[in-house]
């Protein structure tokens, strides 16, 4: 389902960053709806993910019974698989359940900007 194009300047390491501001899944407990921002940085390699096919691949999770945990890293897992980057980031930023803040970052290779 997600979707690449080739990078246009494959000779230059530059960082890429998406916002996703309205990611919603299910608490696999509850059944309760969990909001997030879901924060994407990556350095490309041979390709990068087009917009759409990223838009309806996390819309897929809308009804999905998932933890925060799980989700990020299944998030992070499936970019990594159809772009193969450099070095990517995937922090979900949740919103406040039961007076509790969670943050979950994880991250695939070594940043050649860092």
């Amino acid at each position: 389902m997600l979707e690449t194009f080739p990078n246009p300047h494959p000779q230059r390491d530059y960082l890429i960053e998406h916002e996703v501001h309205e990611f919603t899944s299910m608490c696999p407990i509850t059944g309760q709806p969990d909001f997030a921002t879901i924060s994407i940085r990556y350095v490309a390699a041979a390709k990068c993910v087009e917009l759409k096919s990223l838009k309806l691949y996390l819309q897929g999770y809308r009804n999905k019974g998932i933890f925060y945990e799980d989700v990020t890293n299944v998030i992070l897992n499936d970019l990594v698989a159809a772009c193969g980057p450099k070095w990517m980031q995937v922090v979900s930023h949740w919103t406040v359940r039961g007076g509790i803040h969670s943050v979950i970052t994880v991250e695939h290779g070594k940043n050649p900007l860092a």
